[in-house]
Formats: C-alpha cells, structure tokens, sequence
C-alpha cells in the first residue's frame, strides 16, 4: 500500500508517526514521511524532519521524508492525489472532558477534503 504520514510536531503526530512505520515495516507498505508546518507544535520543523529519519531508519525500512512546505492541509491532498497515495495517516484528535472527539484545523482539512482514505491516529 502506498502510504503518507503527515507530521507537523505535536505528539499526535509523533504517534502517527511510530504506528505507520511500524505498519510499513510488518506490510511492507511504500512509505512517504511528509512533515509540514504546524503553528500549534513547539518542535522546529528541522527536528520533527531528524526525529522522521531516525524513526525510519530505527525500523530499517527504505521510506522517504521529506519537507513540505505551504498550507498543511492542503499540500497533504494534493500530494496524496498527484502521486496516486492510497491512504493518508494523521495524528489528532483529542477528547474533551464531555466526551467529544476535537480535531485540529489540519486534520479537519485533510478529513473534509481528501479523495483517499485518511487514518486519524488518536
């Protein structure tokens, strides 16, 4: 399967990260890292790209990682429709104390907008 994780920082995406590499390491899936801009992360880009390449090269699997640059969101689709991805993994998602599931503005984008299947890691 031909798979793109969108990381922007956050722990979420971090826990994206780690279950699609994992995933891509047992099925063998052809795996794409893009790391974007997340305004709401503290971690630099150029740190979530280092903690990207390590996590690939921890599970010994050939996956690009590669810097986005641009609306998130919207780089996320157009990336996944142009180079014919099959599904698109994400982190996000919180629960409020009511009970409600919130998801940021990149996620929600990528939900609404997408053409493939996007996977919300929580």
């Amino acid at each position: 399967m031909k798979v793109l994780c969108g990381i922007g920082g956050s722990d979420d995406s971090f826990r994206a990260l780690d279950r699609t590499v994992e995933r891509a390491a047992v099925a063998n899936d052809d795996l794409t890292v893009a790391v974007v801009d997340n305004e709401d992360s503290s971690v630099a880009p150029d740190d979530v790209l280092e903690r990207a390449r390590e996590a690939v090269d921890e599970a010994g699997i050939d996956a690009e990682v590669r810097r986005v640059e641009g609306d998130p969101g919207s780089r996320l689709v157009e990336i996944a429709e142009t180079e014919g991805f099959e599904e698109i993994v994400l982190g996000g998602g919180h629960t409020s104390p009511m009970g409600k599931i919130t998801i940021g503005s990149i996620a929600e984008f990528v939900l609404l907008n997408a053409k493939t299947s996007v996977t919300l890691v929580r």
